[in-house]
């Protein structure tokens, strides 16, 4: 259980006199200017560089010809399309000042509430004509929301709220009371109260839009909008995953190297090498790679397993570790039926060194399992991922209402996943189809057991695999192959793209229907 502090208190009494405050003032100002058309702010209180979707909604609105303001924390790097994207401006919100650090929390915590909201409203404000639309993401809802809807009513603006997770939901995470306890009620309230009415109503499941439709009575326009990779995410060539071990993880691998195969860059790496008569493109950059053959992947590697975590207390991380304990003991009976495991977490949390410390000392022990952490640049990221064999994920919704977007991820680049079950995750992990759903460690050992036997000859896995196929490649397959067992409309995977003018495009724009 988590005590309550007076310092919390204060937070909320304060948050709720703002939000008191700004309602009363808003109630007699009518909007005074008109906005501007095809315009919108996106407000992300949160790293924008750490909040995809977030960027590829600017990114879609910016591509629909949107003069487009990202409103939101620095950090992170963002897309690098998006910071190239003429459309595009970024605002990046002040951080709080070091100074407040050095106070009790009691009082600094106020500060940095008061600090914030100003500065939302200042960016709101200092946006030259006012926007079309305000598109918030959802949570965090306090102060987000009650700004947002201020911002509004002053400025003409519709608010589009796109609802990724219930926010009350996260903060009852902390207390044993759940949602009974007084802070969440509160949250509660004030979730509903400001994200009730919008123009349009986002979800990231079916799940979603109908519990807050039938608890909230939600107003406005409500569409399901599934998280979906962008067109760049897709199954890394050997050519791409050699540049990428070869040269921009290498540091990373150092740790590990005396378990992995022997390499010797640029020629090899712990997961390919090279061959053939074709040489690798890295020496049409460079003259010094001219000797560098055509990179393919190594029969000796290991399987390479990713799991993208926020190391939150959402993510139970002592499965993974009791699981992959429990295949380290099965590999070495195995008789080199199943292979070496690497394992790759990506991420950053408050819970990132608890658990790395736990797992440094345990594989000391491990001949046939080593982890390492890392944080990737965006424009390597879905390298990784389309290099990997296979994907794990922890994720377990606090609202029971949300999905993964790191396993959207991983099925953009074609990989499977054994992810942990929880009441909507069927929505897109099709157990048997598209990866595994598992309840506890040991039903993962078994999974991965299953899957990586024979490895890199893993038909059960490429099986698996082949059902990710993009719906471009399926569209261009004869008719008379699917006749038998077609495919729901739901089950096809789209890209991001193609997904967001299908459902959001008529929201925004009035020439289409």
């Amino acid at each position: 259980m988590i005590d309550m502090h007076a310092s919390d208190y204060a937070l909320v009494l304060l948050g709720a006199t703002l939000v008191w405050l700004t309602w009363k003032f808003t109630s007699f100002v009518k909007p005074w200017e008109q906005h501007s058309l095809r315009s919108v702010a996106i407000v992300v209180l949160g790293d924008i560089g750490r909040s995809p979707r977030m960027m590829y909604h600017a990114e879609s609105f910016a591509d629909n010809d949107f003069v487009t303001d990202l409103i939101g924390y620095g950090g992170s790097k963002p897309i690098p399309s998006l910071e190239q994207h003429s459309k595009v401006k970024f605002n990046y919100l002040p951080e709080p000042p070091v100074w407040l650090r050095f106070l009790p929390f009691l009082i600094s915590g106020p500060i940095k509430v008061v600090l914030q909201v100003c500065a939302m409203f200042l960016a709101l404000f200092t946006i030259p004509n006012p926007p079309e639309f305000i598109l918030v993401q959802n949570p965090p809802s306090i102060p987000t929301l009650a700004v947002v809807w201020a911002v509004s009513r002053m400025r003409g603006s519709k608010v589009i709220i796109d609802w990724h997770n219930l926010g009350y939901s996260i903060l009852a995470l902390r207390f044993k009371q759940g949602e009974r306890h007084p802070l969440v009620r509160i949250a509660k309230w004030f979730e509903k109260t400001f994200g009730r009415t919008a123009y349009a109503h986002l979800f990231v499941t079916e799940a979603m839009r109908e519990f807050l439709v039938q608890q909230w009575d939600l107003q406005g326009h409500k569409v399901v909008l599934h998280d979906r990779p962008p067109r760049r995410f897709h199954q890394a060539t050997p050519h791409e995953t050699h540049d990428l071990f070869a040269f921009k993880l290498r540091s990373d691998l150092y740790p590990v190297k005396d378990f992995l195969p022997a390499s010797d860059p640029p020629k090899s790496t712990p997961l390919t090498t090279t061959t053939g008569s074709d040489p690798s493109p890295s020496a049409i950059i460079d003259p010094i790679y001219a000797d560098v053959k055509a990179p393919v992947l190594r029969k000796d590697r290991p399987a390479l397993l990713v799991s993208s975590t926020s190391w939150t207390p959402d993510e139970d991380f002592s499965i993974l570790i009791t699981a992959l304990g429990q295949y380290n003991v099965r590999a070495s009976a195995a008789q080199g039926k199943l292979p070496k495991v690497l394992v790759i977490l990506t991420g950053k949390g408050p819970l990132r060194d608890k658990y790395m410390s736990e797992v440094g000392e345990l594989q000391k022990e491990w001949e046939w399992v080593k982890c390492i952490n890392m944080w990737l640049e965006a424009e390597d990221y879905p390298v990784l991922l389309g290099s990997a064999d296979l994907g794990i994920c922890l994720h377990t919704s606090s609202s029971k209402l949300d999905l993964p977007m790191k396993v959207v991820d991983m099925f953009g680049c074609g990989l499977p996943v054994c992810a942990l079950h929880f009441e909507c995750l069927h929505e897109l992990v099709k157990d048997g189809k598209n990866g595994l759903v598992f309840r506890d460690a040991s039903q993962l050992t078994e999974q991965i057991e299953t899957l990586l036997t024979g490895f890199p000859s893993c038909p059960r896995l490429d099986e698996l695999r082949s059902y990710l196929t993009p719906s471009a490649d399926r569209a261009m397959s004869p008719p008379h192959l699917n006749v038998s067992s077609p495919e729901p409309p739901e089950d096809i995977w789209q890209p991001w793209d193609e997904n967001w003018t299908q459902h959001i495009r008529r929201l925004i724009l009035k020439d289409v229907k």
